[in-house]
């Protein structure tokens, strides 16, 4: 059996080791689509969020009244609902980020993360445990949403709007990466500079053990010299 996470593991999980945009690489087409501007990428990556939150608890909460051969098609009303209900709120409180999401916010259905998360994890776990999951892995598409947005946004036009500010001028932005082709060169420059920062640490990590244990050995190896050491003297007198 797996061992249970805390919810602070959970969330760090979902964050830093497992993160869906940089690490998992799962759910592009909204990374690519949305990203745009801090206000689609961040507006995208809540609402994955909100939807991952209550479509766990709730798969949680029947995952034992649901037979095994038509889980999958639960699962996925179970999401198709929510994701309606998430729809008409932006729809009537926020409609210019229902605009600038377009057909992404009802894509969420189908959303590789949200069934993966129900499939993999919710169908198994406590209510408890699903809810802190789903914040992990939500704050974690969250993150990579808005930080691949960020960047697009800052260095295509000039600033970011949502934080109200300008660093130059437009004219000498670089306007191709709020293009779709400016998106896949984004997440492939983040990605691999997240991914050589981590494999450092984990590089080093390694190395700090090796000598660790290195050290421990020959500590265990001297005692053992010691002990022999003083057992021939004992035998010669």
């Amino acid at each position: 059996m797996a061992k249970r996470l805390t919810p602070k593991q959970n969330v760090i999980k979902g964050l830093l080791k497992e993160n869906p945009t940089f690490v998992l690489i799962l759910g592009m087409c909204p990374t690519l689509g949305t990203t745009t501007s801090l206000y689609s990428g961040l507006g995208m990556g809540l609402s994955v969020l909100f939807v991952l939150i209550l479509t766990n608890m709730i798969i949680s909460a029947i995952r034992n009244i649901v037979p095994d051969d038509i889980r999958i098609p639960v699962y996925i009303v179970v999401i198709a609902t929510v994701v309606t209900l998430l729809e008409w709120i932006i729809a009537a409180y926020l409609p210019l980020l229902y605009t600038q999401l377009g057909i992404y916010l009802p894509l969420i259905v189908v959303n590789c993360i949200v069934l993966g998360r129900a499939e993999s994890y919710a169908a198994s776990n406590t209510i408890f445990d699903s809810m802190w999951d789903a914040v992990g892995m939500g704050l974690g598409f969250t993150l990579g949403l808005s930080t691949l947005a960020f960047t697009r946004e800052l260095l295509g036009t000039g600033g970011v709007s949502l934080l109200g500010f300008t660093l130059f001028d437009a004219n000498s932005a670089a306007s191709f990466l709020i293009q779709p082709t400016g998106a896949f060169l984004t997440l492939g420059l983040l990605i691999g500079i997240i991914n050589t920062v981590r494999i450092d640490k984990e590089k080093k990590r390694k190395a700090e053990l090796d000598k660790k244990i290195a050290a421990a050995l020959a500590k265990k190896a001297a005692k053992e010299a010691a002990k022999k050491a003083q057992l021939e003297t004992e035998g010669a007198n």
